[in-house]
């Protein structure tokens, strides 16, 4: 039981991601549903409606005014779906509002079960998706009014994100959100990364056009633009994005290869300088490869654990059943595989040229590959 009392602080333990709140019997009859649906949501209503089965089925009984639950609550779930009217739930929320980028998803449902309302975090905070999770299993009217949802067309804060893209210039996010929707002249630019981006059933919209080269994007003086690329861009490049978003998939293979002991700064000094000889951005790097003879190596861990980068390790038969460019006897008499860095790479992107074969700095060996789509 919760006791809600002005200036006592209240610690929740979730067991679920989402929190599904109501304060009214028929409310907590509809949270009770939900939660039959979502297996991964707390359910709290007031403990005056306790039915017996609340511990077995993770519902939090509660006393006193929800509003003093609400911070704990906001800063705990990743999304709550509110029973509650559209009017409280914005003015119980206000004063914990900061970014869209860190909010959660926030939905609405009326008491009766009929709408469920996007409120708070549409695209980044996921509460889209969420309303027509919950409209579907309740068999309710989903109500969304972002606009990029409305018209079916690209919501550039999401663009890419299942994929695992991030934002290298997130300043621009409103302004070219804004562009997009009002139908200006948009460019989309892509050098590398998943291809599968548009997920409506009908064409692009005919204000956007996809070019392959920033050059040709520039020369149509394009009035916003997305920039998909693992490339440092030039100085003369830079200018698409006077009003554009530059996102970096993550397509980036390094094949690490280093003595037993190697420090993760030494290693990390080696993948920093190579990514600048290349201009390539380290923010697309996807995995770190190497021999399983390396898969304890304290130093490549802690470089994976630190960028959050994929830590994968192949056998020697693996590393041999892939040829390569520059084969080595001295590696293979200490690993019994002809080369560590260059197959580990071309194993993992299963690319046909590595934009870097094989480079020895210190103790440390580097290949580099780029995933192709």
């Amino acid at each position: 039981m919760i006791e809600l009392q002005e200036g006592k602080s209240i610690v929740i333990q979730p067991k679920g991601d989402y929190a599904v709140v109501a304060i009214t019997k028929h409310g907590a009859e509809l949270a009770r549903k939900i939660g039959h649906y979502f297996h991964n949501a707390d359910i709290y209503y007031p403990s005056k409606f306790e039915k017996g089965d609340e511990s077995a089925k993770n519902i939090q009984l509660f006393t006193g005014n929800v509003r003093f639950a609400l911070p704990a609550l906001f800063h705990t779930y990743k999304g709550l779906i509110f029973i509650i009217s559209l009017g409280a739930v914005v003015r119980l929320i206000a004063p914990l509002l900061k970014d869209k980028k860190t909010d959660p998803a926030v939905v609405v449902v009326d008491e009766k079960g009929d709408h469920v309302i996007s409120a708070l975090s549409g695209h980044i905070g996921g509460a889209n998706e969420l309303t027509k999770e919950v409209a579907a299993a309740i068999k309710a009217r989903p109500v969304i009014t972002t606009a990029a949802d409305v018209q079916e067309t690209i919501a550039v804060d999401l663009f890419g994100k299942r994929f695992g893209w991030v934002w290298d210039s997130p300043e621009k996010l409103t302004p070219v959100s804004a562009a997009v929707v009002n139908e200006e002249k948009i460019a989309i630019i892509q050098e590398s990364g998943e291809k599968d981006w548009w997920q409506h059933e009908r064409p692009l919209p005919k204000n956007i056009m996809v070019y392959d080269s920033i050059q040709k994007a520039l020369q149509s003086h394009p009035d916003a633009a997305l920039v998909i690329t693992h490339r440092i861009l030039s100085e003369e490049e830079k200018q698409i994005l006077h009003k554009g978003v530059l996102y970096r998939p993550k397509v980036i293979v390094l094949g690490i290869g280093c003595n037993r002991g190697t420090s993760s700064e030494e290693i990390e000094a080696v993948i920093n300088e190579t990514l600048a000889e290349l201009h390539f951005s380290k923010k697309s790097v996807k995995a770190l490869c190497t021999i399983d003879l390396k898969k304890d190596e304290a130093g490549l861990i802690e470089v994976a654990v630190k960028n959050k980068w994929e830590f994968v390790y192949y056998t020697r038969e693996e590393l041999n059943s892939i040829k390569i460019e520059e084969p080595s006897e001295t590696v293979f008499k200490y690993t019994g595989a002809y080369g560590v860095s260059e197959p580990a790479a071309r194993l993992y992107s299963r690319a046909e040229k590595l934009e870097l074969v094989k480079k020895k700095s210190g103790n440390v060996t580097i290949s580099v590959a780029v995933i192709s789509f």
